[in-house]
């Protein structure tokens, strides 16, 4: 492994797009790959980071060594809008791609779909609505064999930087991940609410918990 103090971070620029998507596949599923629990890797990339790369680039941030994409935090000041833009722009187009090209039926796929269902028929898909206080949110990887080297906390930093020129006054994050909030609290943030979800419950043998956390600029 090559020195840390190597790695440069800085901007997202369109010529990132194509190794920032791939891990974003490659950790999508608590750090592991997507594959893990929805077969169609196009798919599920462009539902976790369309909106971010495509609409809203100047949000997001990368971590590079020589050339190579490490790390990334896709973000949005205003995660209401950034919905509204994902639900009249991006979701309808993405449904009939996964359905022109048979994605959503495929059997894995719609085993998730149900898990999901049934998770929210018993835990409620409703959660506490943190935007007015936290609106900015985000979203943060790094490739595996790069981690421990400190770099979310740089990212973090630089988005950070970002939204505070923005003025905008909170940000808030949701993780599944036991060890993805403890280093989050460690970076200053605070648990706003936590919950549980069981829709990887065939692949983890057990319920997930949900944290959602926040950070008042």
């Amino acid at each position: 492994m090559q020195p840390a103090n190597k790695i440069i971070f800085r901007k997202y620029q369109p010529r990132d797009r194509l190794g920032l998507r791939q891990i974003v596949y490659d950790t999508a599923f608590m750090g592991e790959p997507a594959g893990k629990f929805f077969d169609g890797q196009e798919v599920i990339t462009d539902a976790l980071s369309l909106y971010f790369t495509d609409y809203e680039p100047e949000a997001s941030f990368v971590a590079e060594l020589d050339g190579q994409i490490l790390a990334y935090l896709i973000g949005t000041k205003d995660k209401p809008a950034a919905e509204r833009t994902f639900n009249r722009k991006i979701a309808l187009p993405l449904l009939f791609k996964g359905l022109k090209q048979g994605v959503l039926l495929r059997p894995k796929n719609l085993l998730f779909f149900i898990r999901c269902l049934k998770d929210a028929l018993v835990n409620g898909i409703r959660t506490p609505d943190v935007t007015p206080k936290y609106p900015a949110t985000f979203h943060l990887n790094v490739k595996s064999g790069f981690r421990g080297l400190k770099i979310g906390p740089q990212l973090i930093k630089l988005f950070l930087e970002y939204l505070g020129a923005a003025q905008i006054k909170g940000v808030h994050l949701a993780t599944l991940s036991d060890q993805a909030a403890g280093f989050f609290l460690n970076q200053g943030f605070t648990r706003l609410y936590q919950g549980k979800r069981s829709y990887f419950r065939n692949i983890l043998h057990r319920d997930v918990p949900l944290y959602i956390l926040g950070r008042r600029l």
